[in-house]
Formats: C-alpha cells, sequence, structure tokens
C-alpha cells in the first residue's frame, strides 16, 4: 500500500484516538471523584458544540471557505440529527463507562440499513435483518448489568446512534457544499440545540461559576479533542473508500476500552464482552457490503 492509500486510515485512526480523548475528558467532567466538582451533561455539551463552532468557523475563514446559513434539507437533516446525537451521546458518556457508550453508538450502520428502506428506497437484505437482530441482542447483553441504575443512559446512546444514522443519510443528499462548511454548519446547529437544553441543569449558573483552572482545563481539551477528531474524520471520509474507513472507525472502542482501564481501573465483564462482539461484527459486516454512498 502506497503512502497516499494508507493517510485515510491513519487520518481515521487518528480521529478515533482524538475522540477517545474528548470522551474521556467528559466522563471526567461528569463524576465529582474525578475532578472534585461534578459538571451537568447539558453544560459539557455546550461547551463541546461551542468550541467545535469556534475553531471550525476559525478554520473555515482561514481557508477562505465561506459558511453556510441556510442551505438544504439534507444539510439541515444533518446539523439538526447531528446534533440531537451530540446531545443524546452526552448524556449517556456522563454516565457510563466510555467503551460502552461508543459500543452501542457505533451501531448506527444498522439503523442506515433499516432507514436506508423509506428515506433511500433500498430495502434491506436478510443478512441486514440478521445484523440488526444480533446488534439488539448485543445491546440487550450490555445493558442488563447497568439496567438497575443506567437503563436511560443506555436508551440514550441507542437513539443517539439512530439520530447519528439520520445525520449519516442527510450528510450522503448533500451536494456542492465544502466538508469544512458542513462541519460549522453541524457545530452551530448543535450550539443552538444544547443552548436550548442548557437551562435544564441543575444551578447551571453556580456551577459554571464555581468552575476552576481545572474544569476550564477539561473543557477546552473537549472541545480540541472533538475538533481534532472531526477534522481528522473529514480527511478520512474525503479521500479514503468510505466502507473500509467505517470500519477502521470501529477502532475507537477498542480504545475506549484501554481508556477505561488505565485512566477509570474499569474492566468489562463477559456479559459486555459477548454484547460488544455482538455489536461489533455485525456493523462492521454492514458496513463492508453496502453501497459506499451509504457510509459518507
Amino acid at each position: 500500500m502506497n503512502r497516499s492509500a494508507f493517510m485515510p486510515y491513519l487520518w481515521m485512526v487518528s480521529g478515533c484516538i482524538a475522540f477517545t480523548f474528548m470522551g474521556n475528558f467528559t466522563f471526567a467532567l461528569g463524576h465529582i471523584s474525578a475532578i472534585g466538582l461534578s459538571l451537568d451533561w447539558q453544560i459539557i455539551a455546550f461547551f463541546r458544540a461551542f468550541l467545535v463552532f469556534l475553531f471550525s468557523f476559525a478554520i473555515a475563514i482561514a481557508f477562505r471557505i465561506n459558511p453556510v446559513v441556510m442551505g438544504s434539507r439534507s444539510l439541515w437533516l444533518r446539523s439538526i440529527a447531528g446534533s440531537l446525537s451530540l446531545v443524546f451521546s452526552f448524556y449517556a458518556l456522563t454516565k457510563l463507562q466510555l467503551s460502552l457508550v461508543l459500543t452501542v453508538t457505533n451501531m448506527f450502520p444498522l439503523w442506515v440499513a433499516l432507514l436506508s428502506w423509506p428515506m433511500l428506497k433500498k430495502r434491506p437484505s436478510i443478512s441486514d435483518w440478521a445484523a440488526v437482530c444480533m446488534g439488539i441482542i448485543g445491546v440487550g447483553l450490555i445493558q442488563k448489568p447497568h439496567l438497575s441504575d443506567n437503563y436511560l443512559a443506555i436508551a440514550s446512546a441507542i437513539i443517539a446512534s439512530f439520530f447519528t444514522a439520520l445525520a449519516m443519510i442527510g450528510l450522503h443528499k448533500i451536494k456542492g457544499i465544502p466538508t469544512q462548511a458542513i462541519v460549522v454548519h453541524f457545530s452551530g446547529v448543535a450550539t443552538a440545540l444544547c443552548l436550548l437544553v442548557l437551562p435544564f441543569a441543575p444551578n447551571v449558573g453556580t456551577t459554571i461559576a464555581d468552575m476552576d483552572f481545572k474544569i476550564l482545563l477539561l473543557l477546552l481539551g473537549v472541545g480540541i479533542s472533538a475538533t481534532i477528531g472531526q477534522n481528522f474524520l473529514t480527511l478520512a471520509f474525503s479521500s479514503g473508500a468510505p466502507t473500509k474507513i467505517s470500519v477502521v472507525g470501529l477502532s475507537q472502542v477498542v480504545f475506549a476500552v484501554i481508556g477505561d482501564m488505565l485512566f477509570w481501573h474499569k474492566a468489562l465483564g463477559i456479559t459486555e464482552v459477548i454484547g460488544i462482539l455482538l455489536i461489533l461484527l455485525p456493523t462492521g459486516w454492514v458496513m463492508l457490503k453496502s453501497d459506499p454512498d451509504l457510509n459518507p
């Protein structure tokens, strides 16, 4: 494999590492034992969206790319669905192990296989239905140890994967808009949505006023790592085979498991490991056999 053919996979792996750091920063911000003061997920999600908007807007201006304000319905589908996915993901990220959240949210290709029937007129095959069934069983196995206190977090991660699938379908339909302009539009819409849910955070004013340097540094880490991850992901998908890049993206779960063990000293039970495999294996299968355009 020559250098140009290898680079998209390197960018995707780098993006996965960056998103893994973002997830660990988020988990730290959401737990008292980690930093001395816990932040509600609404606050973390807002800063994540707002900082990425600022950074991506600056990049667009630097490269003389004009931001898109109105755009097409497909652009709005991508931005709104992606923003909803972000909100639900960040709730789950502050409640569950990063590896479990990323496993469930990365099952979005299974949703794409189902949604492509009504939205793209592409009927799922028998193998697609089998993959979906395996994924559902996998989610059930992951959820079982956490059902007593975190069933809402699992449900939130599932909903996030659904909205990610909608965002991917919307991205598939976007034509003639520079990638960086799409990122700016998405992060701008995400900032607006997160601003709407921000007042629902308990004692939001007091919490923000009490932020110390360590918390601000972690929030900055969330924004920087998310921006880096988004740009590496964009580079990967714009220059490599989308289906193969998507499969490489599943390596994020591996990085998350390593992060759980190194940073939080958490291990997975056998039931959770089986559940992860039942999600990742059929997801990878759906990615490899799908129409490449369904994984933009």
